[in-house]
């Protein structure tokens, strides 16, 4: 219906229908128009067109409901405890208009941070409870521990918790990251681990606890009832520091210092570098500082250094600076540092990996670098002595390790189960060790005589003789672990490619004696560098964040962020 438009004016006295063309008087009053619609048009008698909304409507026109409002919340908590964001980032105004266009809903306020601290605890809680009952599943359980400062001066031991589950999985998860107020003694250290394992429930699970191999930590490992595994990229690390130390290597070493210094405190040295780089096509990328503690750090300045060097080059001459450019000699001698370098970081990468198997590889990448520093009839006298101080550093270290253990995992992975690793009477030791752990396997597992039965009738002196004697038990016991590390041993190796704990899981039935076993000893890491990353999951972000967060909230924020990234991958 609309009014009538006589030569172009508005009457409002007369209504016409848009349907039929039939027209009506209009006295104020719709109900006319409406007996119309419902006696001619039935089926468009609903459609009266567009109506001005009611205030309530009005009101709720745009506004999230509480459903959503839920989910929006639990989503923040989640984003603040996956990628450890501070609590009071609710507070600020930009997050709220973001949220507010992205919703169209202009009243929209975020939550407070009590309720934030409040669901925090809660999804702590809740996550928690889901590890702990992953816990309870397995048999046995391997911890690494690294202490880390933060930039307010506080300590913390974060501490993981490693394992093979029973899909054969290598499942890791954060157990804590607590804050330490006492001096780092390893009586104290040695609490520290123990007070995790009892929260945990665990204590008699944990097989083996890595750590670095300072003094203090390697002294709380003797005093706690868990074996000790040194976390072997230290080691590794630590014999390429000695090596360099007085080697012919360090003056040229200085030098790439200085360069790099030169363009790392200079804004305009650094764009003249972007500038040569791109006059000579090549990527644009800062040259790098070695620090003592930065795995590796040697390794990529040098590297930097000799792909950028036309481009330094240039520079340095055209400023005409103090700080000279290498010569020829000197950057022969870092190429050779370069070759030498090179076997040592893939190997650290190789055992640093966090859901693969790491713990049966380090003897014989240990054995690929003994091979690699072997003397050559080419070498330089400065070559000679750097490999000579790297075998003895490398191999003293590799003595004071877990070898018992490390050589067991060696033999138990499909992959280097055939020891070339070892030598012949190393290889007879190692399976003499895993024949006695499945002897130790099988006494466990036998149920115990029950000493309340009542007693039998006495049986003849020919039953007696036909049942056989004890010692027989034994000796059949024997030929069936024998028949199982036979077996075992006859299974053809796989390639160093594949996954051994797929290999486990397709054939732990033929080998059901010895998968528990495997289990136990392949689950342990060859490094502490899955517990390291702990604090630095997002850059270095915990590090800013957690200066202004109590240390109960650094635990719930950092285990949560570890907990709920690996449900990602």
């Amino acid at each position: 219906m609309y009014f009538k438009l006589p030569d172009g004016l508005l009457d409002k006295t007369r209504v016409r229908c848009t349907i039929c063309k039939a027209e009506f008087r209009y006295h104020r009053s719709s109900s006319s128009l409406a007996y119309h619609l419902r006696a001619k048009h039935p089926n468009e008698s609903t459609s009266t067109g567009p109506r001005q909304s009611t205030l309530q409507e009005y009101g709720a026109c745009g506004r999230i409901t509480k459903n959503v409002r839920e989910k929006l919340t639990n989503s923040l908590v989640v984003w603040i405890a996956k990628n450890c964001r501070p609590v009071s980032i609710v507070e600020d105004d930009g997050l709220r208009e973001v949220i507010r266009a992205a919703s169209g809903d202009e009243c929209y306020n975020l939550p407070s941070r009590g309720t934030i601290v409040s669901r925090l605890h809660t999804l702590y809680g809740d996550q928690t409870a889901q590890q702990c009952s992953k816990l309870v599943q397995v048999r046995n359980v391997a911890l690494t521990g690294d202490h880390w400062t933060s930039v307010n001066n506080d300590n913390y031991l974060g501490v993981m918790a490693h394992f093979i589950d029973n899909d054969w999985t290598m499942q890791l998860f954060a157990l804590t990251v607590s804050k330490t107020e006492e001096r780092h003694y390893a009586e104290a250290c040695a609490d520290h681990f123990l007070n995790v394992a009892n929260e945990w429930e665990i204590k008699n699970k944990v097989t083996t606890l890595g750590t670095d191999s300072a003094r203090n930590m390697v002294a709380a490992a003797r005093l706690l009832p868990f074996e000790h595994m040194p976390c072997m990229a230290h080691i590794l690390q630590r014999t390429v520091t000695v090596s360099l130390n007085d080697s012919a290597f360090e003056r040229a070493l200085a030098k790439c210092r200085k360069i790099v210094g030169h363009f790392k405190h200079s804004p305009a040295n650094a764009q003249e570098l972007k500038a040569q780089q791109a006059a000579h096509g090549h990527q644009t990328e800062p040259v790098v500082q070695d620090v003592p503690t930065r795995w590796n750090s040697t390794l990529e300045m040098i590297k930097r250094i000799q792909r950028n060097k036309s481009g330094l080059t240039t520079i340095l001459t055209q400023q005409n600076s103090k700080v000279t450019m290498l010569t020829d000699q000197e950057l022969d001698r870092l190429q050779k540092l370069e070759e030498l370098l090179e076997p040592c970081r893939y190997v650290t990468e190789l055992l640093g990996g966090e859901r693969c198997v790491s713990c049966s590889m380090v003897l014989p990448a240990l054995c690929h670098l003994f091979r690699i520093m072997e003397p050559s009839d080419d070498d330089p006298v400065y070559v000679l002595r750097f490999k000579k101080v790297f075998t003895t550093d490398l191999a003293q270290r590799r003595d004071s390790s877990n070898l018992t253990w490390l050589k067991i995992a060696t033999a138990l992975d499909p992959r280097f189960k055939d020891l070339k690793c070892l030598s012949k009477d190393e290889r007879r030791e190692v399976w003499a060790s895993v024949h006695d752990l499945l002897m130790a396997e099988t006494d466990a597992h036998q149920p115990s005589v029950q000493t309340t039965q009542e007693p039998s009738p006495k049986k003849s002196k020919m039953s007696i003789s036909l049942l056989g004697s004890p010692d027989s038990d034994t000796e059949e016991e024997e030929d069936a672990i024998d028949c199982c590390l036979n077996l075992y041993k006859a299974e053809s190796k796989i390639d160093i490619g594949e996954c051994p704990l797929q290999w486990w899981l397709k054939r732990e039935g033929a080998h059901a004696r010895l998968a528990p076993i495997a289990r136990k000893y392949l689950s342990t890491p060859a490094t502490t560098v899955p517990c390291e990353r702990l604090f630095s999951l997002s850059g270095h972000i915990i590090q800013k964040k957690c200066a202004s967060l109590s240390s109960d909230n650094v635990n719930r924020i950092v285990c949560l962020s570890n907990w709920l990234s690996a449900k990602k991958d």
